[in-house]
């Protein structure tokens, strides 16, 4: 069953101005529940727009966004709680911290859906817990955090609102490789735990590719492909077109592929690359024995 349902949404910034700019165009799709979507699209082909559209941070210039098959413009005066459900991480998370202490900023969410005094604690601790962050820190100004705590503390955040919809842009943007595997393995493992459904924007083909069940590419405002990863990734070339890249291991595997190596196509994680080469590396060590 479909949480999200996009039916035929359009943006434009500076309707009716010479500055008149159509970021979303005409745009439908279905999410399904418990999902985890990849959203992937060069600067600018209108991903930011849509998500911020999908909690209702936007509404659209026309056309209907549904949650749960309810429109979630249908009374304006209640959108705030639409964002209770379809929580979202921002880009820079230092954005979306502002309270005195860590503690007050991941119970800012729980406090505002009128929960108990106990449970916005229990939240606040699961949420804390669940991406890694040290209960030291929740006593800690979100300012003197590093930039990897901040977007822990960011998501904490907004699991801590336990929504149906967790988006994420760009949730590991300018972290190390260490930092960047630490988080995408903490949400991972909270879309596992919890199945709830999850949108990952993101420019890095190599976290779209083993997280996704399916990956959505914006172009010029249009969505241009909606399928699984190896239909998507099986398209290297309208994805470079666009100004995409396949995963890098993909891209290693076509050349193998090009050179004569007996491999695979539909190759796009590290894991999958090992299963495939593995048994040719066996094969060779045998043939290097017996000669």
């Amino acid at each position: 069953m479909s949480v999200l349902e996009v039916k035929n949404v359009s943006y434009i910034y500076g309707p009716k101005t010479p500055f008149r700019k159509v970021a979303v165009d005409d745009v439908s799709f279905s999410i399904e529940e418990g999902e985890c979507v990849g959203l992937i699209g060069h600067t600018g082909s209108g991903k930011s727009t849509l998500i911020q559209q999908l909690n209702g941070l936007l509404r659209p210039t026309s056309g209907t966004v549904l949650l749960h098959g309810k429109d979630i413009w249908e009374q304006p005066k209640k959108i705030r709680s639409v964002r209770f459900q379809v929580g979202m991480v921002f880009q820079y998370p230092e954005y979306q911290l502002f309270e005195e202490t860590v503690f007050k900023d991941i119970a800012f969410g729980p406090k505002n859906q009128k929960l108990s005094e106990p449970e916005i604690g229990e939240r606040v601790m699961a949420a804390a817990d669940f991406v890694g962050m040290d209960r030291n820190l929740l006593e800690k100004s979100p300012f003197e955090l590093s930039g990897g705590e901040k977007r822990r503390a960011a998501i904490a955040g907004v699991i801590a609102m336990d929504p149906d919809v967790l988006i994420l842009d760009e949730p590991t943007a300018g972290l190390d490789p260490m930092g960047r595997d630490m988080i995408l393995g903490q949400i991972m493992e909270y879309h596992k735990k919890r199945r709830n459904t999850i949108v990952l924007v993101s420019h890095s083909m190599e976290d779209i590719a083993e997280t996704a069940d399916r990956i959505l590419v914006m172009n010029q405002g249009k969505v241009a492909m909606f399928d699984q990863p190896a239909q998507v990734f099986a398209q290297g070339q309208e994805l470079q077109a666009m100004g995409l890249q396949v995963p890098q291991v993909t891209r290693i595997m076509t050349m193998l592929r090009e050179k004569g190596y007996p491999v695979p196509s539909g190759v796009f994680t590290l894991r999958q690359a090992v299963e495939a080469l593995l048994p040719l590396l066996q094969k060779k060590g045998e043939g290097a024995s017996h000669g």
